[in-house]
């Protein structure tokens, strides 16, 4: 074995030591999806207390199955499953905001308990809270609520000033008209009830965004995977389904040794920037008073950018680098034509992936039951109201990860293991890699699967233009939904 052969031997125990600390590390995370379905759930919530001003049954109906048979106990099932999960959940990732105390929670589950004629409950959810964590603003306002429910209700000083600092939305629309009701103030109730109606419609078009969208694209996509399928059965011939590894594989210069090399190479330098580079220079940018610490939303999206910056810098080094002895290239490698035929490949593979991603996530996030982590940016992403940190955080998303991961992983990495593997095990061996990369348990099979589309349409395409616009749709669309679900807050 030659010394260099060593060298990435040596390297390739520490990435796999290091990917799988993280991925089991992962394990005992709970999803930001978690988070996501409770701000749709709380959209729900708040878009249920609609009153139509016309008696349009078909309307009506549009609406039911937008909200689903019983909101608030679908609602009350969430939030008792989330507090169980967030008990013994703890994240280390700098850029992601600490876990929701599950006491916290007990506030919004009592109100539900409430609302769901479960009176007795809530008094008692309320209760424990105040002893878990008697000084919180949650255990006051919890003690507000108790008075306003108990027998007899009790009117607690400041009890409005701390339901309206301490809840939002629904809860705190529920806990007001309560109060008003006990006050006997009508002038008070009828302006909440008004502007409870505004939030309703508002949490309707939400829905129907959030939903509707790739409920619609999902259709779509159903339909093209249907008529590609029938496309096979009848013309075979002419199908872009399952060509021959002839058809598709690259002519590739370089050993299997030099794709080996490239990528533990890149691994190495991603893990060791993100997890020990990156963040000892934000160590030494707060010390020297140049960010917050702990870190604000803009702070944590230049964190992101920084750390998305020095990967990409890394990774290109590497790959200039390495490839640079097997100049010049064959024409169809890395090739980038911006054209029609690249649009449309793009768009179709976005709306195939749609229904496809979306039915193994939930089959993963019943297999994992809440748990395998996610991407921290959701989380960041959600509770930002800084307009720079979204623009930041945008550009990282929808441009630099789309283009770099595309030039890495189909770019590079598929057409390489054409040579030495069948086309359709070079294109799941490529996507796994791709998935693992993200560090995450609960992202691999989902990732997994957006790879194969990724992979499938550059390899009939042979056009990077059309993974790269797949994953800025797809990523740019989570980035639309997620700002739709954060403006709830």
């Amino acid at each position: 074995m030659t010394l260099k052969r060593l060298l990435l031997s040596l390297l390739t125990a520490v990435v796999l030591l290091l990917v799988g600390r993280s991925l089991w590390t992962s394990v005992q995370q709970v999803q930001p999806q978690s988070r996501l379905d409770l701000y749709q759930t709380d959209l729900i919530l708040q878009a249920a207390s609609w009153q139509p001003d016309s008696k349009e049954t078909d309307f009506q109906l549009v609406v039911a199955r937008l909200l689903g048979e019983d909101p608030v106990a679908n609602a009350l099932e969430q939030y008792q499953e989330l507090k169980t999960t967030l008990a013994n959940t703890s994240t280390d990732d700098p850029t992601s905001a600490p876990p929701e105390r599950p006491a916290a929670l007990d506030l919004q589950i009592g109100l539900l308990q409430v609302s769901a004629g479960r009176v007795t409950d809530a008094l008692k959810t309320w209760a424990e809270l105040v002893k878990l964590q008697p000084d919180s603003a949650q255990a006051i306002t919890a003690q507000v609520l108790t008075g306003l429910w108990g027998e007899p209700a009790q009117l607690l000083p400041d009890g409005e000033v701390l339901i309206q600092q301490t809840l939002s939305g629904w809860y705190a629309n529920q806990a007001l008209a309560r109060l008003y009701e006990l006050q006997q103030r009508r002038d008070a109730l009828t302006q909440l009830q008004t502007k409870q109606q505004v939030a309703a419609t508002q949490s309707l078009l939400r829905l129907a965004i959030v939903g509707g969208l790739p409920a619609l694209g999902s259709l779509l996509g159903l339909g093209l995977i249907v008529g590609l399928l029938v496309q096979r059965l009848v013309a075979p011939k002419r199908s872009i389904l399952l060509p021959s590894d002839a058809q598709m594989a690259w002519s590739v210069p370089w050993q299997g040794e030099t794709v080996w090399e490239v990528m533990v190479l890149w691994f190495a330098a991603f893990l060791g920037l993100g997890q020990l580079v990156v963040p000892l220079v934000l160590l030494a940018w707060q010390q020297m008073g140049l960010l917050a610490n702990p870190l604000d939303f803009r702070g944590q999206a230049i964190y992101v950018l920084l750390s998305y910056g020095a990967m990409v810098l890394a990774g290109v080094t590497i790959l200039v680098t390495v490839l640079r002895r097997f100049a010049p290239l064959p024409q169809d490698w890395f090739r980038f034509h911006f054209n029609g035929s690249g649009f449309l490949w793009g768009i179709g593979g976005y709306l195939s992936a749609l229904p496809l991603v979306i039915i193994v996530s939930l089959l993963n996030a019943k297999l994992l039951q809440g748990r395998g982590g996610g991407n921290p940016l959701l989380t960041v992403i959600l509770d930002s109201q800084d307009t720079v940190a979204k623009a930041i955080l945008l550009s990282v998303v929808a441009i630099a990860a789309p283009v770099f991961e595309e030039l890495l992983f189909r770019g590079f990495l598929l057409p390489s293991l054409t040579r030495y593997l069948p086309v359709g095990w070079a294109l799941l061996f490529s996507s796994i890699l791709f998935a693992i990369a993200h560090l995450n348990l609960s992202d691999v099979l989902p990732l997994t699967v957006l790879g194969c589309v990724l992979g499938f349409i550059y390899l009939r395409s042979r056009n990077l233009m059309a993974p790269m616009l797949l994953h800025s749709c797809w990523n740019s669309g989570s980035f639309l939904a997620l700002l739709i679900l954060g403006g709830n807050t």
